[in-house]
């Protein structure tokens, strides 16, 4: 288990090395994929680890749990929100897991806790992420916008966003 930032992360596959350098064929070497559980988010990870496999780089799956400041007013719904998404955390490393070894490709799974924009432009950042892979929002956003829509605007890394 390796450390990034403030929180462990672990590193499912084969064993990654970065290639030696090109020039003319310097593609992406960390991809970085957000996922959440819904069926977008396992979309695109499904597409991250596929150009994974074929640019022979490294996969970074972020889960960002969110945190809703409400809960903590309601007694026992800060808890059970913990539990959900500790289960959900559970379920979505067990997938990971089962799909880069059957794909034979090196992951790294990390999990937050906070807005899950600003989780993935921290672990992007961390992990020096070459492409940012997201799946389309299916709610509509009127005040904030949604992940995809804000990281577009921040415009630091390319953003493949998966409909």
């Amino acid at each position: 288990m390796v450390a990034v930032g403030a929180s462990p992360i672990e590193e499912y596959g084969p064993r990654w090395a970065p290639p030696p350098f090109e020039r003319g064929t310097d593609g992406p070497r960390v991809i970085l994929v957000g996922v959440d559980g819904s069926d977008t988010s396992m979309r695109a990870a499904a597409y991250a680890c596929g150009l994974a496999r074929r640019q022979r780089c490294r996969l970074v799956v972020a889960y960002a749990a969110p945190v809703l400041s409400w809960a903590w007013a309601i007694p026992g719904a800060a808890p059970m929100l913990m539990s959900t998404h500790q289960e959900v955390e559970r379920e979505l490393r067990a997938e990971i897991r089962r799909v880069a070894e059957e794909m034979r490709i090196p992951v790294c799974f990390v999990s937050r806790h906070g807005d899950p924009y600003g989780c993935l432009r921290e672990v992007a950042g961390e992990v020096k992420a070459d492409i940012v892979v997201v799946g389309a929002s299916t709610q509509a956003h009127r005040f904030f916008g949604s992940v995809a829509t804000r990281l577009v605007r921040l415009a630091r890394w390319p953003i493949t966003v998966v409909p």
